[in-house]
Parts: C-alpha cells; sequence; structure tokens
C-alpha cells in the first residue's frame, strides 16, 4: 500500500471511530469534562512520561497526533502554549470540544505526521501517545527533529512487539479496546536504532509485563498488584523490559 492510500485508510479508521464516540458525548456532554488524575493514571506509563517532559510553563508544545485530546488539555493546564495535530477530522473536533469544555486553550489543525506543516526549530517539547507506530518512522522522526528545538526534548508512549508471546496474543484474542487499523506495526529494536541514527539521545523505558494482563481483567487489586511485582523485576532484571507490552521514548535534541 503506498503512503498516500496508508494515511487514508488512517484517516477514515480513526474518523470512524471519532463518529462513534460523539453519539456517546451528545447524549452525555458532561463527559468531556475531567480532571487531569483521570487522564494520568488511565495507563502506567502516561505519569512517568509526563515527568520526562519536565517544567512546562510557557513551553512551546506540540501534541503530536492528539487524537481525542486529553493529553492536550492535561498540557495545557499544566501551562505548556499546546499546539496539537491529528490526521483525523473527527478527532480533533471532539478535542476542539473537550478543549472547550474543561476552558483551555490549545491551536488545532489537521496534519500527518510525515509532513508536517511548522517551521523548523518551533518546539520545545513534544509529546505524543501511540502514534509513531502508524507512520513511516524515519520519514515521521526526521520531520520531529526539524521542528524541535535544540536542547527540545519529545516524549513517546508506544505499543513494544518484541514478546512473541504478546504478538501472538495481539494477533489471536479478543479483549476490551482492540481496534486497530491494518497497517499499524509495534515498534522493535530495529525502530530504536532508526531513532537513534537520527536523534543524538534516545532513551527508553517498559512497562507493564505481568501487568500487561489488565487488558483482560481492567484495573483493580491484582493489576496494582502485577505492577509492583514488574517494578520489582526491572529493577533485578532490567532485561526484562524487552519483553514489555509498551515503552516510553524520550528523545532529545
Amino acid at each position: 500500500m503506498g503512503a498516500m492510500d496508508r494515511l487514508s485508510a488512517e484517516q477514515l479508521f480513526h474518523d470512524s471511530q471519532a463518529e462513534n464516540r460523539l453519539r456517546d458525548f451528545s447524549r452525555q456532554p458532561g463527559r468531556l469534562c475531567f480532571a487531569d488524575d483521570e487522564y494520568l493514571d488511565h495507563e502506567s506509563w502516561i505519569r512517568p512520561a509526563f515527568n520526562q517532559l519536565g517544567d512546562l510553563p510557557g513551553r512551546k508544545l506540540l501534541d503530536f497526533g492528539c487524537g481525542h485530546g486529553m493529553a492536550a488539555v492535561v498540557l495545557a493546564r499544566k501551562g505548556a502554549q499546546v499546539t496539537a495535530f491529528d490526521i483525523s477530522a473527527g478527532y480533533l473536533g471532539e478535542a476542539q470540544r473537550r478543549a472547550l469544555a474543561n476552558q483551555v486553550d490549545v491551536d488545532f489543525l489537521q496534519a500527518n505526521g510525515e509532513r508536517l506543516p511548522f517551521a523548523d526549530n518551533c518546539f520545545e517539547r513534544v509529546w505524543g501517545n501511540a502514534v509513531l507506530h502508524h507512520l513511516d518512522l524515519e520519514i515521521a522522526a526526521r520531520e520531529l527533529l526539524r521542528v524541535l528545538r535544540p536542547g527540545g526534548v519529545a516524549v513517546f508512549c508506544e505499543p513494544w512487539g518484541e514478546n512473541p508471546l504478546l504478538s501472538w496474543a495481539r494477533k489471536r484474542l479478543s479483549y476490551p479496546g482492540k481496534h486497530r487499523t491494518a497497517d499499524e506495526t509495534p515498534l522493535r529494536r530495529d525502530h530504536l536504532r532508526i531513532l537513534g541514527s537520527i536523534f543524538p539521545h534516545v532513551a527508553w523505558q517498559g512497562f507493564q509485563l505481568l501487568a500487561m494482563t489488565q487488558r483482560l481483567f481492567g484495573p483493580g487489586k491484582l493489576s496494582a498488584g502485577l505492577s509492583w511485582c514488574d517494578k520489582e523485576l526491572f529493577a533485578r532484571i532490567p532485561a526484562l523490559e524487552r519483553y514489555c507490552r509498551y515503552i516510553l521514548i524520550t528523545l532529545r535534541r
């Protein structure tokens, strides 16, 4: 599939997802309002990822593939000057409604991550959640480097594909929230090497080994206990992070 066909398919898929969500919000518009903790605690890697962004007041920040806009709202409430883009017009509509409902200022526009409509060196921080694995990573990373200022930091949370058992489960099992486009692929070590060939500083951290069962059983005491076990395991055997469900990537220019 060509690049334009791939991106068009991504756009149609996410527009459809947004349309389904719009029905719910039309019935219950109050659900657009939320507290920061609701977003920061919905997955175990979100708070550590936000910590990697450092101080945000007054920083020019790009929400790279903003989706439903919850991150953009939280980042704006933390004082960042947020610009947010997405390929999906449907998701942008939801994100704009969410920003308005939560009374924050965010500049939204439609774009794709492989061709950013921004000047060179214009952002001090970049945030992205589950977006790089939809893109041609080398093209997107070079665009990202172009718009990031020297000394800037980009933080991404991405699905990870080095666990063969998890790869089998992703293909064969049904579980809540399993929605994917045909061409998306979890990142692997080869993708980290691509990022390392473009950015001078690349660091990553794994999340959810035992705790990945949360996808099947939902949050609760079991998931919390398994998350604690993961932290202990990683402290003793860091190589186990390779088999995690998700990774946090920090890029510095």
